[in-house]
């Protein structure tokens, strides 16, 4: 999610720790030998292509998919813990939440601090500008949980005021872009857990599935290969402390149709559509034949079989985006362009890669090596 200044049962393998969906419990288990493997690491140099290390301690959480539209997963804050949906998003780097000061019909439950013996407050406040929406909140220290992974006087932020995510069934976002971009200025989750040796490599990976709820994942300290195909093609980041890379070009037909010179992606999984310069993507939709209707962008749904692939040129790698993908449909079955102009206009032409684009292509965000690797989805 773009910032403007923006679960079953229970299984074991060797190497991978499934989460449960619902209710989440600790259940930290401490690996033989991981001593042992951290200090390998810090000696030799780590390849995530072929990441298969022996009680290596990769984290495998599950994400619901709401329609196409947003990806969730529960976290529990507190103790005792209080379970919490949020959305899991590269583009953004602080985690918050509901409190009590702040209530909605998405939102009934109270804060975590009004439960929690483990809560320590601040005084300190923080605003943020999302594409979707904008919050208040102010800072706050409890212990946090994804699955297994612990996380003890995490400072995240309880929301005090919102607008604009009203439309929305998630409670809160945590973010997992680089500390740099904190708003609140509080050590994102992910670094915290890297910092205390909490996960076996500084890696966490998403898979997007298509269509149906269950299914998608957020894995931390490793890579589980049979959730793509081929090899993963690494794309170095511009620079270190934003997940975007440089994009070469963007095609229709051999076509280049926007990105001519060049230009910047976020890889962004809190966002639903692929954005980029107005300019361009007007000239995107007249080419797909789109009507614009309100806000979006309509086509008819009999036609999306004939229309072509928008190809995606990254570090010399096609990524072709097939029309059955960024073509959606709405609660009442119309079909709309997913492609759509970003409010935040700067001096060079930069895009966001969306979900749309993330359920073709398993991603791997490796803040160990400053790059991303991608890889064609199962």
């Amino acid at each position: 999610m773009k910032w403007l200044v923006l679960l079953g049962l229970v299984a074991f393998s060797e190497c991978i720790v499934k989460i449960p969906l619902r209710r989440v419990k600790t259940m930290r288990k401490t690996l033989s030998g991981k001593n042992m493997l951290k200090n390998f690491l810090k000696e030799h140099a780590y390849r995530l292509s072929q990441i298969s290390f022996r009680g290596s301690n990769l984290t495998i959480h599950p994400l619901r998919n709401i329609r196409n539209l947003v990806y969730m997963g529960n976290i529990t804050i507190g103790t005792p813990p209080q379970e919490f949906q949020v959305v899991f998003d590269t583009g953004s780097s602080d985690l918050w939440v509901p409190s009590d000061f702040c209530t909605s019909p998405r939102n009934p439950l109270p804060g975590p601090h009004l439960q929690s013996s483990t809560f320590r407050p601040t005084n300190k406040t923080f605003r943020i500008a999302y594409e979707s929406g904008r919050m208040k909140g102010v800072v706050a220290c409890d212990t946090v949980r994804i699955g297994d992974l612990v996380s003890t006087d995490q400072p995240f932020g309880l929301r005090v005021a919102e607008y604009g995510f009203g439309h929305w069934r998630f409670d809160g976002i945590l973010g997992l872009n680089y500390p740099n971009l904190s708003r609140s200025g509080a050590i994102p989750i992910f670094d915290k857990l890297k910092n205390e040796g909490a996960i076996s490599e500084p890696v966490f990976a998403f898979y997007l599935s298509k269509d149906k709820q269950e299914g998608s994942v957020v894995m931390f300290g490793g890579v589980d290969h049979s959730y793509y195909k081929g090899e993963l093609n690494w794309v170095p980041l511009i620079r270190a402390g934003d997940w975007s890379v440089h994009m070469d070009r963007i095609i229709k037909k051999r076509e280049v149709i926007a990105c001519s010179d060049g230009c910047s992606a976020l890889v962004d999984t809190g966002t639903t559509l692929i954005q980029g310069p107005g300019r361009l993507v007007n000239k995107i939709q007249k080419l797909i034949g789109n009507k614009l209707r309100g806000s979006k962008h309509y086509v008819s749904c009999s036609v999306v079989n004939t229309l072509p692939s928008i190809i995606f040129t990254i570090n010399g790698i096609n990524y072709p985006v097939p029309a059955q993908a960024y073509i959606l449909k709405d609660s009442r079955g119309y079909c709309y362009s997913a492609f759509k102009e970003k409010r935040v206009r700067g001096s060079t032409e930069s895009w966001l890669l969306s979900d749309v684009f993330l359920r073709l292509y398993f991603s791997v965000f490796d803040r160990g090596n400053d790059r991303i690797g991608l890889a064609p989805s199962v």
